[in-house]
């Protein structure tokens, strides 16, 4: 079984440690990545990581996961509100996925407290800061290792 997972970020986290560092603190997608990577290392994962504020490319990412990925870890950011087409790409996905959220959406505008990507999610982490994507990973490698 594959143990590839893509790692997938929407608008704007390009910009982590430089946009509203009070709410997203000041640690950089780079960062991310890397701990991503250590902590993949260590549960025996491939990790694809991918950051666009294109809404098709994040879709592409998803179709491409679809047939190659053991899951997703994904932080939509702001799509999360609005894209029925990614929610729609990842219907289409046979493995778990988990919807990551740097700041804890639920405290924040009420707009913020819909995501279209829930519905699909196996689980969700929001409010944790970047030590959310560790944790998604580590329950990813949890689920997945339970189908193996």
């Amino acid at each position: 079984m594959s143990r590839l997972v893509f790692v997938l970020n929407g608008p704007n986290l390009n910009l982590l440690g430089k946009r509203q560092p009070h709410i997203y603190g000041y640690e950089t997608l780079a960062d991310i990545e890397a701990e991503c990577r250590r902590v993949g290392a260590e549960l025996g994962l491939d990790i694809r990581f991918h950051q666009s504020n294109a809404e098709h490319q994040i879709i592409d990412w998803i179709h491409e996961a679809r047939e190659t990925a053991a899951g997703i870890v994904i932080n939509p950011a702001a799509y999360t509100h609005t894209s029925v087409a990614i929610l729609d790409a990842l219907s289409t996905c046979e493995f778990p996925i988990i919807e990551v959220h740097i700041s804890n959406v639920h405290k924040r505008e009420s707009f913020r407290h819909h995501s279209y990507v829930s519905l699909v999610a196996s689980g969700v982490i929001a409010g944790f800061g970047t030590q959310g994507y560790p944790l998604a990973l580590q329950r990813l490698a949890k689920l997945t290792a339970d189908k193996a």
